[in-house]
C-alpha cells in the first residue's frame, strides 16, 4: 500500500480504540460514520425518530421544555444561552403563528462542525427541530445553510423528503393533530447572516442581512414579526438523545454549570485533525495532546485559538484550563462565535487584549 505522496505505508489502522476516538464521548456524533445519511431506514434502525414518537405520545409540550431545561443544555452557537429558557420564552408567547429556525450559517475559518453534522446525520437535526416545534407550538421551520455546503444541502433536502414520506413531517405527524413542515434556505455567503437578531431572519425573508438593535428579541418578534425559536445545528442535534435518555442523564455529563458534550473542529498544527466531541470540562491539554496527538515534528506549543475570529488565542500557561463557557470567558475567549451577543464580544475583546499583552509571542 502507498500513501498519497507515493511513499510506502506499512499498515493502516482504522479502529475506534485509537486515542483519537476512545477519549471522545459521542452524543451529537453517535451516528456519524456508522449509518448511511441518505437512508432514513438506517437512521430509524439506530433509534432515530424514537424520541419524537415518545415525546408526542407521552409528554405535553410543557413537559418537553421542562426536560430540556433539566438537561442544562446551553446554545452551542457560542453565546451559551440556556436552551430550555429560550424554548420556554417562545412557548409562552401565546400566538398561533410561530417559527423554528436552524442556524447552519457556519462561517468561521477552520470550522466544519455544522457541515459535518448535516452531511453525516441530517435526520438527527430534523428530529430535534420537530421536537422543538412541537414544544413551542410552531408549524413552520427553516434550515438556513451556507451555499458553500452543497452536499449538506443535498442530503438535507433528501432527508426532508423522506421524513415527509414516512409521516414525520407534514400534516398530522405521528397520527396527532400536530402539523409541521421544513424548508431549506440557502445563504449567499455573507458572514453577518449568521447573526440571529435580524441578519439571518432578514435573509430568509428575502431582504438584506442587516443586524438590528435589541429588544425585541427573535423569541418575541422574529421571522415576519412572529415569535421565532433559533438554535444552531449542534443544539438541535442534542435534543433526540436528551429526550431518549432523560435530562438528568445529559446533565450528568460535563461540569456543574456547563452540561453535556461539545463538538469541536480540531485543526491547525496538531498531529490528529478532525471532528471531535468531548465532555464539557475536558482540559485543553487532554484535547490537544491526548486526542490531537500534540504538536508535530517535536515543536513547542505556543497557543490555541477557540471561538473563531471573535474568540481568543490561549497561551501555554492555560493548557490545564477546563473547556467550558465560564473558564474560557475568564481568559478572554469564548466557546464559539456567539454572533447574537455583540456587547459580550466587545467586552471579551477588551479583556483578551489586556490578558495577552506581553504574554504571547507567535
Amino acid at each position: 500500500m502507498k500513501s498519497l505522496d507515493g511513499s510506502p505505508v506499512e499498515h493502516l489502522v482504522c479502529s475506534r480504540q485509537q486515542p483519537f476516538f476512545e477519549r471522545q464521548t459521542n452524543v451529537v456524533l453517535e451516528n456519524s460514520g456508522k449509518i448511511d445519511p441518505q437512508k432514513i431506514e438506517e437512521y430509524i434502525a439506530a433509534d432515530g425518530y424514537l424520541a419524537l414518537v415518545r415525546a408526542m405520545a407521552e409528554k405535553t409540550p410543557a413537559e418537553i421544555v421542562q426536560e430540556v431545561s433539566k438537561s442544562g443544555l446551553r446554545g452551542r452557537g457560542g453565546a451559551g444561552y440556556p436552551t430550555g429558557l429560550k424554548w420556554s420564552t417562545v412557548a409562552k408567547t401565546g400566538t398561533t403563528a410561530k417559527y423554528v429556525i436552524c442556524n447552519a450559517d457556519e462561517g468561521d475559518p477552520g470550522a466544519f462542525m455544522d457541515r459535518s453534522g448535516l452531511e453525516s446525520d441530517p435526520h438527527r437535526v430534523i428530529e430535534g427541530m420537530i421536537i422543538a416545534a412541537f414544544a413551542v407550538g410552531a408549524n413552520r421551520g427553516y434550515i438556513y445553510v451556507r451555499a458553500e455546503y452543497p452536499l449538506a444541502v443535498k442530503r438535507l433536502q433528501l432527508a426532508i423528503r423522506d421524513a415527509r414520506r414516512l409521516g414525520f413531517l407534514g400534516s398530522q405527524i405521528c397520527n396527532t393533530k400536530f402539523d409541521f413542515d421544513l424548508e431549506v434556505r440557502i445563504g449567499g455567503g455573507a458572514f453577518v447572516c449568521g447573526e440571529e437578531t435580524a441578519a439571518l431572519i432578514a435573509s430568509i425573508e428575502g431582504g438584506r442581512g442587516t443586524p438590528r438593535p435589541r429588544p425585541p428579541y427573535p423569541a418575541q418578534s422574529g421571522l415576519w414579526g412572529k415569535p421565532t425559536l433559533i438554535n444552531n445545528v449542534e443544539t438541535y442535534a442534542s435534543i433526540p438523545a436528551i429526550l431518549r435518555h432523560g435530562g438528568d442523564w445529559y446533565a450528568s455529563i460535563g461540569t456543574k454549570k456547563s452540561k453535556g458534550t461539545k463538538v469541536f473542529a480540531l485543526t491547525g498544527k496538531v498531529q490528529n485533525v478532525g471532528l471531535i466531541e468531548v465532555p464539557m470540562g475536558m482540559t485543553l491539554r487532554r484535547i490537544i495532546f491526548e486526542i490531537g496527538g500534540g504538536v508535530p515534528d517535536g515543536r513547542k506549543f505556543k497557543a490555541v485559538q477557540t471561538g473563531g475570529p471573535s474568540g481568543g488565542c490561549i497561551p501555554e500557561q492555560f493548557l490545564d484550563l477546563p473547556v467550558d463557557d465560564e473558564s474560557l470567558k475568564e481568559v478572554g475567549s469564548i466557546m464559539g462565535f456567539g454572533g447574537n451577543d455583540r456587547d459580550e464580544r466587545r467586552r471579551l475583546h477588551g479583556e483578551r487584549r489586556a490578558l495577552l499583552h506581553g504574554i504571547l509571542h507567535v
